[in-house]
């Protein structure tokens, strides 16, 4: 085992994997998604006859990005990061939306911003969730899965960048491959895989 110290996280190198230490992470799970990521979701999926909710918005990387493409967002999070509203996605006062949701969720609570979109939306409306491609794994997540299976999953065949404080100039590349979820509200079939960048 080879372990690199970085400036704010350490990798450990085992068996050819990389692994980032949890007690490395930033304190909120505040990792900014590159714009070009949700750009190219854009392609993927037509969001345009609803209003989209990025609702762990950040400093609105991908809010804007989505706003150049002529979407109308509603931005907030959870932490006052001047950009959108200061708001718990998660709150129990939380209880409808009427139209898409588009967000990288904080990791460790992926799976309550899942359930949570779900319960909020109307049939038809979509939900897109930036995470790693291992977010597939786990026995909770199967079930997950099972009880409210994605749309499609789009795996990014490049690597993408999510930046720590979005901080994108201190990262030359990303040693996470990433996926686009994406639910329609609704949707009881099977799953398709396809890739994408």
């Amino acid at each position: 085992m080879k372990k690199m110290e970085g400036n704010k996280a350490s990798y450990v190198f085992t068996n050819g994997f990389i692994n980032i230490r949890e007690y490395d992470r930033e304190k909120n799970d505040y990792y900014a998604t590159e714009p070009k990521a949700v750009e190219m979701l854009l392609e993927l999926e037509d969001f345009s006859k609803f209003d989209v909710w990025e609702c762990a918005c950040g400093e609105g990387h991908l809010s804007k990005a989505m706003q150049k493409k002529g979407i109308t967002v509603y931005s907030s999070d959870l932490i006052n990061r001047d950009y959108g509203d200061q708001y718990d996605f998660l709150s129990a006062e939380n209880t409808i939306w009427g139209g898409h949701i588009i967000t990288n969720p904080p990791y460790k609570y992926a799976k309550e911003f899942i359930e949570k979109s779900i319960s909020i939306i109307p049939n038809e409306r979509l939900i897109a969730m930036f995470l790693p491609v291992r977010y597939t794994e786990g026995k909770a997540r199967k079930k997950l899965f099972q009880t409210y299976p994605p749309k499609t999953v789009y795996v990014s065949s490049g690597r993408l960048k999510c930046a720590i404080h979005g901080d994108f100039s201190k990262i030359k590349s990303s040693p996470v491959s990433y996926a686009w979820f994406v639910w329609k509200k609704g949707f009881n079939g099977t799953t398709e895989l396809k890739w994408f960048n």
